[in-house]
C-alpha cells in the first residue's frame, strides 16, 4: 500500500426525509464520473443520514422540563435544546462553561449529545441517527445492489478530544470493516514485540475523509480509495472504551 486517494462528492441535492440516500450517493458518484470500486470507503456524515432519517427537529416545538430549563440558565443554553440533549442522552457527564457533555444513547460520549444546529435550517436541530451501523449497513447494500460492488461505509461526526485542541471526524457507524486494527503479538521493523497497539483504523479514514468534506463545503460524502482495510462485518461500537478501562469514570 504505497497511495491511497480521497475523492469528494458534492452533486447531491439537499436531502429530505424519507429519502434513499444510497440511490442519490451513487447518482452523485456518476454525475462526477467518480467509479465507486469492489474494496473502496464510502464515507458519510451524519448529519445529511439524520436528515434522510428524519432527525430533524423543530426547535420551537419542543417543550423544556424544569431541570432544562434550570440548566440552560447556567449553561446559558437554550432550554429548549438542552431539553432535547437531555433526551437524547442516557447520563450528563459534565457542565462547565457552556458545555454539556454527555453520554447518549449510543454510548458515544459528546459534546451536546450530539444535537447540531449546523448546516441545517435555521430553527432546526438534526440529532444523530438511531443506529448509525444499521444506517452503514443499509447504504452498504443499495450501493452493492446498484453498482454490483462490496465497500465499506463510514458514518462520521465531528468530536473534540481530551487530551488535545480542536476536533477531528470519528466514525460512530460502520459497516464492511472491522474498525480497530490489531498489532499486539507481532514485531516492528527493530524487533520489538508490540504489547499494546491497535489501531483505530476507521477513526482514521473518518479523519482523513474530513480533509476533503470540510465544515462549509457542501462536501456530506468522500470516497476512499486504496487503502486495504481490515474487512468484516464489525461494528463502530468495538471504538467505544468500556468502563472499566476508561481512565476518566
Amino acid at each position: 500500500m504505497g497511495e491511497v486517494s480521497i475523492i469528494g462528492l458534492s452533486e447531491l441535492p439537499e436531502v429530505s426525509p424519507g429519502e434513499d440516500l444510497g440511490q442519490l450517493l451513487v447518482k452523485a458518484a456518476r454525475s462526477q464520473s467518480v467509479r465507486i470500486n469492489h474494496g473502496d470507503v464510502v464515507v458519510i456524515t451524519s448529519k445529511i443520514v439524520s436528515k434522510a432519517e428524519g432527525r430533524i427537529v423543530r426547535i420551537r416545538e419542543v417543550e423544556p422540563s424544569t431541570l432544562a430549563k434550570r440548566v440552560s440558565r447556567l449553561l446559558k443554553k437554550d432550554p429548549r435544546v438542552v431539553e432535547m440533549i437531555f433526551s437524547e442522552s442516557r447520563r450528563i457527564v459534565r457542565m462547565v462553561k457552556g458545555l454539556l457533555l454527555t453520554e447518549t444513547r449510543h454510548g458515544l460520549v459528546c459534546a451536546n449529545a450530539g444535537v447540531d444546529q449546523s448546516n441545517i435550517e435555521a430553527g432546526y436541530a438534526a440529532l444523530l441517527p438511531l443506529d448509525p451501523d444499521a444506517s452503514a449497513g443499509r447504504i452498504r447494500a443499495t450501493i452493492r445492489s446498484a453498482l454490483g460492488v462490496d465497500v465499506a461505509v463510514i458514518i462520521t461526526d465531528t468530536f473534540g478530544r481530551a487530551w488535545r485542541e480542536g476536533q477531528t471526524d470519528v466514525a460512530i457507524g460502520l459497516s464492511g470493516m472491522i474498525p480497530l486494527r490489531d498489532y499486539r503479538g507481532q514485531r516492528d521493523a527493530h524487533g520489538y514485540h508490540l504489547k499494546v497497539t491497535v489501531t483505530a483504523v476507521a477513526d482514521e479514514i473518518a479523519s482523513a475523509a474530513e480533509l476533503v468534506m470540510g465544515k462549509v463545503d457542501r462536501v456530506p460524502i468522500a470516497v476512499v480509495k486504496g487503502y486495504t482495510y481490515p474487512k468484516g462485518e464489525g461494528s463502530s461500537r468495538a471504538l467505544i472504551r468500556p468502563p472499566s478501562r476508561d481512565l476518566f469514570r
